[in-house]
């Protein structure tokens, strides 16, 4: 029976039948017009879909992500470049009938331009209170809706939250010129000088970091800003990171009453807890870790029936116990979502009081935990666990580098007496839980990360890669074990929960990586469902040749984003189907509220998950998915800016490469002694015509087919470095290599970059790793 059918314009719409596969044009409509109910299950139930036709509906919506029409997005299918159902949006503007208009905080280049955003405010009640009313420059959390309106943008949004006010400052350095002219310097590359006027100073100084608001903005001549505060001297050990914080919008100070909440805060007691204070559970850490949320004991299994079987405990600093919901201490945390690493600081989630000192899991000290104790057969496999609220006492604190020290047979007076006791049956666990990770085969990476050490006045000392040792690896594999058996313990008890999810690779990605992996003669299977293990067989392939780093960086590129939600769908690059983060909620709020739900699914006492937390899953999973990314874009900055200050006096200097990104504007080369990169513009490249060729990532000369690839190793000689911006641009001195002739066909159907275009702005740059 025909349920609806018209006319726009000349051309009919197709008639929809319930009970029959609705016609392709007709589907993707649906899906762009219902991103509420675009899984599977709720397009069947839409169209009367049962049986059979349910089947053809399957084939159907795989034929469609096959041909790039739709993508999946946990459990549901959108169209590409559409927004989630949740999502983080920036108030930036007001449309002609003073509407505001926002955007997605967050939106990949590839896109193209994020797509504008009609924000609905509405005084309808939201549970108790009322809907949030935000403003311009706000960054709210918005559930987004198709516009009807094709004449406006292409969504409207409803308010959720007002996560930050007034976002619309711009940072930048007051520099006074000879001639008595005061400028604002940017620290954003896309910003653009401004003149300060003297009556627009107020206290600011030469040298001062500061907030500014735009005056005045005429056609002709700078435009003019006016100082609302100071933040420090950028002269200051700390600039460089302050200047990420600001322009982040990182909450970096706490507030009075969350400070009064913390500092009232009195140890745990021993209420419904066992008390494991005699079981020698040990940390190991960084040497300068200054906080300690996890400690681990390992056994060997006496039971019969599991015999050469190992018991593994790991104990988690009992955060619950202290930040319940809805207090001062736990709104403060949820805004910041995690804590964020600089080289020079941290900017915790929760207080010192609460991290560093009530929390963490000090050597000597009676600290409340929760614990897994996990069972594993000689095999490797997980036979059992169960979970404890406890009392425990660190035996000791040790860093990893001591660990492995006294493991490889030189002990110190602290190490030696653990030896046998404690730490050769932890890596005797190790050994046979290895065995596991082994048959599970993770996607295993080769990406070594740099790391930063500074001088005591705050500028760069050297860049170095850590050693990864095998107590870096045995710690890494308790805790994920650790994340397993809280997913799987949540699920059983149907509590719902922040699981840790990875997609595998979109259709489009796994089809640019095979075109790539051809053009050095490695074979990519095509189509079907791939797994970690697919790609760790290309990667043993690559290993040991000339292109072992560029293949494990365009393997890295292929793979989606890791994110938080309450709805599963596995992890791909662990090659799990249950995760959750349970080991960190110290620093993470995700494990924070896994925490909560372990503690009240299992009757263990106070602090518990709340209902109207529980209803607030999908939003609380958005936003702290959002401030994870804002982290890592904060922390890459701060290591941009100061390796630029480091190089700034060493302009003309040469300086050894390796192409680490191609784009039709020109070349990003990394220094690996330094851990960054800078820009060379197409237009500075010889004097040939150079093709962009994505599917070999190349940029080859039309005349000569001379040119260079990614992965290449290059001479270049820094020409700019700008450290406010964290860019730096490169001229190339090495001639392009001969490509080969797979690449050079391309060259009639591939886009011309001539010298004098327009190059893409110095410091943009490719993507960088990504978190579990």
């Amino acid at each position: 029976m025909a349920s609806g059918s018209g006319a726009s314009g000349s051309q009919a719409k197709p008639a929809i039948v319930q009970g029959a596969i609705p016609p392709r044009e007709v589907l993707l409509e649906f899906i762009s017009d219902n991103p509420d109910k675009a899984s599977k299950r709720e397009i069947s139930k839409a169209f009367g879909l049962k049986g059979e036709t349910r089947v053809e509906l399957k084939d159907l919506l795989r034929q469609l992500e096959d041909e790039g029409l739709l993508t999946k997005n946990r459990k549901s299918l959108a169209r590409p470049g559409a927004l989630p159902p949740v999502t983080v949006l920036d108030i930036t503007t007001r449309d002609k009938d003073g509407e505001l208009i926002g955007r997605p905080a967050e939106w990949p280049e590839e896109l193209g331009a994020a797509p504008a955003v009609l924000i609905r405010q509405s005084s309808e009640n939201r549970g108790k209170g009322k809907a949030p009313a935000a403003g311009l420059n706000d960054r709210i959390l918005a559930k987004i809706f198709p516009n009807k309106d094709r004449s406006g943008p292409a969504y409207t949004a409803r308010v959720i939250k007002v996560i930050d006010k007034r976002r619309g400052a711009t940072l930048g350095v007051v520099h006074k010129l000879a001639d008595g002219e005061i400028r604002l310097l940017p620290t954003d590359r896309r910003g653009e000088e401004m003149v300060i006027e003297p009556d627009g100073l107020g206290d600011a100084k030469h040298g001062d970091l500061v907030e500014s608001e735009t005056v005045r903005s005429g056609r002709f001549g700078l435009p003019r800003a006016r100082v609302l505060s100071v933040v420090g001297s950028v002269a200051s050990e700390k600039a460089i990171s302050m200047i990420a914080i600001y322009s982040h919008g990182i909450p970096h100070i706490f507030p009075k009453q969350v400070m009064d909440e913390a500092e009232a805060a009195k140890p745990a007691s021993m209420s419904k807890r066992e008390d494991w204070r005699t079981l020698p559970l040990v940390t190991i850490d960084p040497a300068d870790a200054k906080d300690h949320d996890d400690a681990v004991y390992a056994e060997p299994d006496t039971s019969p029936d599991n015999p050469g079987g190992v018991i593994v405990t790991v104990a988690i600093a009992d955060v619950s116990w202290y930040v319940r919901t809805g207090s001062p201490l736990d709104r403060e945390a949820l805004k910041r979502g995690n804590s964020v690493y600089f080289p020079d600081r941290v900017v915790p989630m929760l207080p010192e009081r609460i991290s560093n000192d009530l929390c963490s899991l000090r050597e000597g000290e009676d600290r409340p935990a929760m614990a897994v104790r996990m069972v594993f057969s000689k095999e490797g496999r997980k036979a059992s666990h169960t979970f404890h609220r406890i009392m425990m006492k660190s035996a000791a604190k040790l860093s990893y580098q001591q660990a492995q020290a006294a493991i490889d047979g030189k002990p110190d007076d602290k190490t030696g007496p653990l030896l046998e006791p404690i730490l050769k049956p932890l890596w005797d666990a190790y050994k046979i839980m290895k065995v596991g990770r082994d048959r599970r085969q993770p996607l295993e990476l080769d990406m070594p990360e740099r790391k930063i050490l500074l001088k005591p006045d705050g500028t760069v000392d050297r860049v170095f890669v850590p050693e990864r040792l095998d107590a870096h690896k045995l710690i890494e594999e308790m805790m994920i074990q650790a994340n397993v058996c809280a997913a799987e313990t949540l699920e059983k008890k149907r509590q719902p929960l922040v699981y840790r999810i990875h997609d595998g690779p979109s259709m489009a990605k796994q089809e640019t990586l095979r075109d790539f992996l051809a053009t050095l003669g490695i074979s990519m299977a095509k189509g079907g469902q791939m797994r970690s293990n697919s790609f760790n067989g290309i990667l043993s392939k690559a290993e040991g040749t000339p292109h072992q780093i560029m293949v494990n960086e365009m393997v890295l590129r292929s793979q989606s984003q890791a994110v938080y939600s309450p709805e599963n769908i596995g992890h791909f690059g662990l090659n799990l189907m249950k995760y959750a983060h349970f080991t960190s909620p110290i620093r993470r709020y995700a494990d924070l509220i896994v925490h909560r739900a372990l503690v009240g699914s299992l009757g263990l006492g106070e602090g518990g998950i709340t209902p109207e937390e529980e209803a607030q899953l999908d939003d609380i999973a958005a936003e702290i998915s959002t401030f994870e990314r804002r982290a890592m874009a904060a922390e890459r900055d701060t290591i941009n800016r100061l390796v630029a200050h480091h190089l700034a006096t060493r302009i003309g200097e040469e300086f050894e490469g390796r192409i680490s990104g191609v784009t039709k504007a020109g070349l990003f080369v990394s220094l690996p002694t330094y851990g960054a990169d800078g820009f060379v513009p197409v237009s500075t490249i010889g004097n040939d015509y150079y093709i962009y060729d994505e599917a070999h990532q190349a940029l080859s000369g039309e005349r000569t087919g001379l040119g260079y690839q990614l992965g290449d190793t290059v001479d270049v000689r820094l020409k700019d470095a700008i450290p406010l911006a964290g860019a730096l641009q490169f001229e190339m001195l090495s001639e392009g290599k001969k490509l080969p002739t797979a690449m050079r066909s391309f060259h009639k159907s591939g886009k011309r970059n001539r010298p004098g275009g327009q190059p893409k702005k110095p410091g943009t740059r490719p993507p960088r790793g990504r978190r579990r």
